[in-house]
């Protein structure tokens, strides 16, 4: 699929198409196991591999969307990128320092998630992965972490929302979707989390495909609707929410606005 389509899809054409499309149960923030909730002093685990791998394969794309060419990915970088997972794996999350830990989580999710994209590619969506009732593979217990095995829906809503209970963490996992805030093009750590995660915030809020207005109609992604309990859990939270990142016209027009018309979510695969 080309970028022009891209841009067309995020594009007013396919708003039917897109707010049709089958709608996820999102799963609640419910910590999994108090395990996680301890923390030490230890700083950053060595995310370089992870890091050689996003400048090498992540492109900013021309519609805005962060685009990852899953179909160049050599041999060796497939190798580098599982050996930097198991590396993940064999480190101790809970001795490290609370931001130093945030940014171990986000950056096994998203690299879990590139490497099971890899295993199945070509495929048209993350959702065709896991077979023909499945819905993706969020609650596959990809990776085991301290001797605990874990799925993406366990980093994500048994980790990380319950323990850090910051909005933030929906614009840093990234579901392999031109929906979905950008895959970054460099890793997390302790000393960038949060310019990163401001900065992801900015660009999805004031993307179309996170929020826009047309005609005083406020459209916004489904992610604010799925986890609307993390915004403020109705529409004036969502909007407060919003009016923190948007700049230019996006601030204006939400400045006239007082409730949510629609939503919509892309599923294609971020593929460039």
């Amino acid at each position: 699929m080309t970028v022009t389509r891209r841009t067309a899809l995020i594009g007013l054409a396919a708003a039917a198409t897109l707010a049709a499309s089958p709608a996820l149960a999102a799963p609640g923030a419910s910590l999994i196991d108090p395990h996680w909730q301890q923390s030490g002093s230890a700083g950053d685990v060595d995310h370089s591999a992870w890091g050689s791998f996003l400048s090498r394969y992540v492109r900013p794309g021309a519609s805005g969307v962060n685009l990852v060419d899953y179909g160049g990915v050599s041999a060796g970088d497939k190798k580098a990128l599982k050996s930097y997972i198991a590396a993940l794996e064999a480190a101790q999350p809970t001795g490290m320092s609370r931001d130093a830990a945030m940014a171990y989580w986000f950056n096994l999710y998203n690299a879990k998630t590139v490497d099971l994209i890899l295993d199945n590619y070509p495929v048209e969506s993350i959702r065709k992965i896991g077979g023909f009732f499945s819905s993706g593979p969020w609650d596959d217990k990809g990776v085991t972490v301290e001797g605990r095995s874990l799925s993406l829906n366990d980093i994500e809503h048994g980790i990380m929302r319950p323990i850090w209970d910051d909005p933030r963490i929906h614009y840093g996992v990234n579901c392999a979707s031109i929906g979905c805030p950008n895959l970054p093009t460099q890793p997390f750590t302790s000393g960038n989390l949060d310019g990163m995660l401001d900065q992801s915030a900015r660009d999805y809020i004031n993307h179309p495909r996170g929020s826009r207005v047309e005609g005083g109609r406020l459209t916004v992604s489904k992610i604010y609707d799925w986890y609307k309990v993390d915004f403020g859990n109705n529409d004036a939270g969502v909007i407060a929410h919003l009016r923190q990142y948007a700049s230019g016209q996006l601030a204006a027009d939400l400045g006239g606005v007082s409730s949510i018309s629609g939503t919509e979510y892309d599923w294609s695969l971020n593929d460039g």
